[in-house]
C-alpha cells in the first residue's frame, strides 16, 4: 500500500504500540508477538511501523542488504569493496503462512552445485528482512519446522541453507513479529518464550473509541494520500523520538538495584531459564530510553515485566495469560533496595511516559457465578420423560496424563507429534521421482541414477553429468497431526455430578494431550432430542475446553444423532483438509434412548463410521454395581476399543487408541 494507515492514528491499543517502539528503540528486545481477536488493528498496527522506522545505507546491488561500514564477510554476493552506500526505506517483509521452507530460507540449485560446483543461490524472505522487519501474521498458524528455521534465525542473526554437503550462510537480523488469534490455536510454550514481548489486544468497549475508530478508518479509505497528510506532523516527531532513543540507548544505566528487581520478579513468577531475565533488563533499558532518561527506575522495571513476561510464566494451555499485579507490585517493593525512586507508586495503572496499560489480568474470580449446583437429577437410570430436568453444568476434575492416542497405518497430513506419515521433516526411508520442485535431494539415489548414462553423455571431466530426470527426491518420515473428534453424551444418565466431572476431567486431559501434539479437535454432544457440533475442528483447544467447561447435561440419550452428526463433520472435513486422518473418541455410557428403534438405529450408525475406516476408541462411563456393558458393544460396532473410566486414571488410555485396524483384524 502506497499510503498505510499512519501508526500516529491508531485508536488506543497503548500497550501494542509500546512494545512495537521499544523495538524500534532497541531490536535486541527480541521482537514481539500480538496475541488478540480478530479486527483489532494488530496487521495494521505492524504495517505503520515499518514507515517510522529509520533509513538504512546498503552497498548498491547487494541482495543481503549489508552495511557498507561494516559488509558481512560471508555475504554470498561479496566480497564487498570499499565504498559509498546507498540509502532506501526499512523493509517490512511478511511471511505467508503457507510458505514454503524453500521460500523462507533461500533455495540452491541443486542441478548445478552437483554438475558445476557452483553456488546458485536464490535468496528467501529472511534474507529481504535483513535489517528491516519480518512480519508474521498468523504465526500460530505456520508449520513447526517453519517456526524453527525462523526463529532459529532470529537468535542468531543469520540464516543457514545446507543440502548435500553445500552450505550458504548470510546475515539475517530483523525485528520479528507475531500475530495470532489465539481461538485458532497456540503456540508451542518453547516458541513463545522465544518471543522477546507480548501484548493482549482487544476491541474497545467504549462507544467513544469505536466510533474514533470506525470514522478515522473509513476516513483513510476515501482518502488515503490526504488521510496520510494529515497526520504527517505526528508521524514525523515520532520519528525523531525513535532516533533520539536509539541514540540514547548506549549512555542508559542499568543499576545493580534495578537488577536485583528484575531477577526477583522473574524468580518470583518462576519463569524458565535466564532468558526472561535477559529480555526484562534490555526492555527497562529502552523504556528508559524512549523516556529521555539515562538511568532505569523501577517504573521501568515494573513496565518491561508486563511485556516480557506473561508468555514465559504459562504452565498449563489453559491458564489465562496475564501476571499477578499485586505480587508483582509487593516483589518491586521488597526489593527496591536503595534505589532513589524507593515508591513506583504500585497502585498507578500505566508505565512510563508513552507506555500502555496492562495484559489482561491473570485468571477470573475464584468463585465463579453460574457454576452452582442443583440438586441431583437422575442419576442411576434412564430419565423417566423426554423433559428430563436439566442440571447447570460442572467443573471439570483435575485433568491427567494421558499416553498417545495413534492413528493406525502411515499418513500424508500436516506436520505434528502423534501418528506416523510422510513428511517433509524425519527419518530417510526411500526415494522417489520429484513432483514438483525437488527439496529434499536423496543424493545416493540420484547418483545410482545417473552412473549408467555418463559414457553416453559425453563425460569428460571428474564431475558427474546431471540430468534433470536423475533428480531423486528423499521419501522421509515422521509424525503428523489428527483431527481428534469428541462425542460426548451429555444426557440425563450422564448426569451425576462425581461422573460427569469425572468424564470432563477425562475429556479436558485428551484436550491437553492434543494441543503438546498440534491436533485438530472438534467436539460435538448429544442429549434429549437431537445432537450439535458444540466446536467445529479447530486448532484452539482453549475454545473446546472452555466449552466443555460449560456443558450443561439432561434429556434422553440420542446416540445415533451424536455418531451421525460426528459423521456429517468427518465428512466435511474430509472435503476441507482430505490429508488430514482423524480419531472418533465417544465418550459414553452406550444407553440409547428416544425416538423408535434407538439401539438398532445408533447400531447403523456406528458401523457408517466403521465403513468410513475412521479409528474410534469409546470411554465407557457406565456407572452402579451392574453393568449393561453397552459401551463395549457400541465400540465392536466402530471397530474400536472401549475403555472404562476408571482405565483412564490409570493411565492406560492411549494405550488404547494403538492399532485399530489391528483390533478389527483381531476381531
Amino acid at each position: 500500500m502506497s499510503n498505510p494507515f499512519p501508526f500516529t492514528a491508531v485508536v488506543g491499543q497503548d500497550d501494542l504500540r509500546l512494545a512495537l517502539l521499544l523495538n524500534a528503540v532497541s531490536p535486541a528486545v527480541g521482537g514481539v508477538l500480538v496475541r488478540g481477536e480478530k479486527g483489532t488493528a494488530k496487521s495494521t498496527a505492524v504495517r505503520a511501523l515499518s514507515a517510522l522506522l529509520p533509513e538504512v545505507d546498503v552497498v548498491p546491488g547487494c541482495r543481503f542488504s549489508c552495511d557498507p561500514a561494516a559488509p558481512d564477510p560471508s555475504c554470498p554476493d561479496g566480497p564487498h569493496e570499499p565504498g559509498p552506500g546507498a540509502r532506501r526505506p526499512a523493509r517490512m517483509v511478511e511471511l505467508p503462512v503457507g510458505a514454503s521452507e524453500d521460500r523462507l530460507v533461500g533455495a540452491l540449485d541443486i542441478e548445478r552445485a552437483l554438475a558445476e560446483g557452483v553456488k546458485a543461490f536464490e535468496p528467501g524472505l529472511l534474507a529481504d528482512a535483513h535489517r528491516g522487519i519480518l512480519y508474521v501474521d498468523e504465526v500460530n498458524l505456520l508449520h513447526d519446522h517453519l517456526v524453527d528455521l525462523l526463529l532459529d534465525a532470529a537468535a542468531m542473526g543469520a540464516s543457514y541453507v545446507e543440502r548435500e554437503g553445500v552450505s550458504v550462510r548470510h546475515a539475517a537480523r530483523f525485528l520479528l513479529v507475531g500475530t495470532m488469534n489465539p481461538e485458532e490455536g497456540e503456540l508451542r510454550p518453547q516458541l513463545l518464550d522465544r518471543f522477546g514481548l507480548t501484548v493482549e489486544v482487544a476491541a474497545s468497549r467504549e462507544p467513544d473509541q469505536r466510533v474514533e475508530v470506525v470514522r478515522r478508518r473509513l476516513a483513510h479509505d476515501d482518502d488515503p494520500a490526504g488521510f496520510a497528510a494529515r497526520w504527517a506532523g505526528e508521524e514525523a516527531a515520532l520519528r525523531q523520538r525513535i532516533v533520539a532513543a536509539r541514540e540514547l540507548l548506549p549512555q542508559v544505566r542499568l543499576g545493580d538495584a534495578a537488577l536485583r528487581q528484575i531477577a526477583a520478579t522473574c524468580a518470583a513468577f518462576e519463569v524458565d531459564g535466564m532468558r526472561a531475565d535477559i529480555v526484562m533488563a534490555r526492555t527497562a533499558t529502552a523504556l528508559a530510553a524512549w523516556a529521555g532518561r539515562t538511568d532505569v527506575l523501577a517504573e521501568d522495571v515494573r513496565q518491561a515485566a508486563l511485556l516480557a513476561l506473561p508468555h514465559r510464566r504459562r504452565r498449563n494451555p489453559f491458564d489465562a495469560p496475564g501476571l499477578d499485579e499485586d505480587k508483582l507490585d509487593r516483589t518491586l517493593e521488597e526489593f527496591s533496595g536503595e534505589s532513589p525512586d524507593d515508591d513506583p507508586d504500585p497502585d498507578g495503572p500505566g508505565g512510563p511516559g508513552g507506555g500502555g496499560g496492562q495484559p489482561a489480568p491473570e485468571g477470573g474470580p475464584q468463585g465463579d457465578g453460574g457454576t452452582a449446583a442443583q440438586p441431583e437429577a437422575g442419576e442411576g437410570g434412564e430419565p423417566q420423560a423426554s423433559g428430563a430436568r436439566e442440571q447447570s453444568a460442572v467443573r471439570a476434575a483435575e485433568p491427567f496424563r494421558a499416553k498417545v492416542l495413534s492413528v493406525p497405518g502411515i499418513g500424508e497430513g500436516a506436520a505434528g507429534r502423534r501418528s506416523r506419515a510422510r513428511t517433509e521433516h524425519g527419518r530417510t526411508t526411500g526415494a522417489r521421482r520429484p513432483q514438483g520442485a525437488l527439496t529434499k535431494l536423496h543424493l545416493a539415489a540420484t547418483v545410482q541414477a545417473a552412473a549408467p548414462h555418463q559414457r553416453a553423455r559425453g563425460r569428460s571431466g571428474p564431475g558427474l553429468v546431471i540430468r534433470r530426470d536423475d533428480l531423486r527426491q528423499a521419501v522421509r518420515e515422521g509424525h503428523e497431526s489428527n483431527l481428534v473428534l469428541f462425542v460426548v453424551d451429555a444426557s440425563g444418565s450422564m448426569a451425576a455430578r462425581q461422573r460427569m466431572s469425572a468424564v470432563k476431567g477425562a475429556v479436558l486431559s485428551l484436550l491437553l494431550d492434543a494441543y503438546q501434539r498440534r491436533d485438530k479437535v472438534g467436539l460435538v454432544t448429544f442429549r434429549g432430542t437431537s445432537a450439535e457440533v458444540a466446536l467445529p475442528p479447530t486448532s484452539s483447544v482453549d475454545a473446546a475446553a472452555a466449552r466443555l467447561e460449560s456443558l450443561p447435561t439432561g434429556g434422553r440419550t440420542p446416540l445415533a444423532a451424536g455418531l451421525l452428526k460426528a459423521h456429517e463433520v468427518l465428512r466435511v472435513e474430509r472435503l476441507r483438509d482430505p490429508a488430514r486422518r482423524a480419531l472418533v473418541v465417544v465418550v459414553t455410557d452406550g444407553r440409547a434412548t428416544g425416538g423408535p428403534e434407538p439401539v438398532a438405529l445408533a447400531g447403523r450408525a456406528a458401523r457408517l463410521l466403521a465403513a468410513d475406516g475412521v479409528a474410534s476408541v469409546v470411554v465407557d462411563c457406565e456407572a452402579g454395581p451392574v453393568r449393561l456393558g453397552l459401551a463395549g458393544q457400541l465400540a465392536g460396532e466402530l471397530g474400536g476399543t472401549a475403555v472404562t473410566l476408571d482405565e483412564l486414571r490409570a493411565d492406560s488410555l492411549a494405550g488404547l487408541v494403538r492399532d485399530v485396524q489391528g483390533d478389527r483384524r483381531a476381531a
